[in-house]
């Protein structure tokens, strides 16, 4: 694939899992301090990573899910947990895997999940 293709791809992926607002319009609006790193995120993670086979995107958002609550980076869980909900994730899903994380990750971090997770889904459940 060239590097449009892979671009191409990656706002395809992008735009799925985020919408409109997470995909061509993001990187519209990306300032040129931030755009050579959103272009490598939108080739390289999206395009490269997410558009692999092998697992599903819904496997994939858990096991994104999984890693950001050990990382302890809980507005990613945020953006995380919107794309799982569209890769077709449900919410006793969600919550199995931040209970799985708690033993693994510890108590505060899965606890922090919860926290950023549930309006999240609130708001969906809501919509």
């Amino acid at each position: 694939m060239t590097e449009d293709d892979l671009y191409e791809s990656g706002i395809a992926i992008r735009e799925e899992m985020f919408g409109p607002e997470g995909g061509k319009a993001k990187m519209d609006a990306v300032s040129d301090f931030q755009r050579d790193f959103e272009l490598l995120v939108t080739r390289y993670c999206f395009a490269s990573v997410w558009g692999r086979g092998v697992l599903s995107r819904a496997e994939r958002s858990m096991l994104t899910m999984a890693m950001l609550i050990a990382l302890g980076r809980p507005h990613e869980i945020g953006i995380h947990v919107a794309g799982a909900v569209a890769n077709g994730v449900t919410r006793e899903q969600i919550r199995e895997v931040l209970i799985h994380a708690a033993p693994y990750c510890g108590i505060p971090a899965a606890l922090d999940a919860f926290r950023v997770a549930e309006p999240i889904l609130d708001r969906f459940e809501g919509a």
